[in-house]
């Protein structure tokens, strides 16, 4: 049988992969603005798995000193993960691309989600960050060893 429709295919993945940028771009814009700084500033950028990582720096160590609720380790913005150092970075990868994929998903809606899904959560009782839909999944893709000390 003639392979003919592979060209097709590959098209089409090739449109969703440009969608799935697109859709995403206004976080990842944002991301990208927050990473200049980082990398200004003496961080480091590379890319991994279809995200700008970026971390390090003065930035990051002023990062890792925030007060709660504001600290992290890393924080995805559409294809852009902010870490404070590398270490952070590579140890929580599988996580924050979970979340660079709900990006791809949900688009311009994550944002909004995201909060009400933390709201939810407290207006509950329950936990606003290690409750949430979207980092419950996270937490799931990408197994135990991601999940913070909290």
């Amino acid at each position: 049988m003639d392979e003919k429709p592979r060209p097709l295919i590959r098209a089409v993945r090739a449109i969703l992969r440009v969608a799935a940028y697109a859709w995403a771009l206004p976080y990842t814009a944002l991301g990208l603005a927050l990473g200049m700084l980082v990398v200004l500033c003496g961080g480091r950028m590379e890319w991994h798995l279809g995200a700008a990582e970026f971390g390090g720096g003065p930035l990051g160590r002023l990062a890792a000193r925030l007060p709660p609720p504001f600290s992290f380790s890393a924080i995805t913005l559409g294809h852009v993960i902010l870490g404070i150092d590398e270490q952070v970075l590579t140890a929580v990868r599988s996580h924050e691309q979970v979340h660079v994929r709900q990006y791809e998903r949900w688009g311009l809606l994550f944002g909004p989600a995201y909060l009400l899904s933390s709201l939810l959560q407290f207006a509950q009782g329950r936990r606003p960050y290690l409750d949430n839909h979207f980092e419950r999944e996270a937490y799931a893709k990408a197994g135990e060893g991601s999940r913070p000390h909290v």
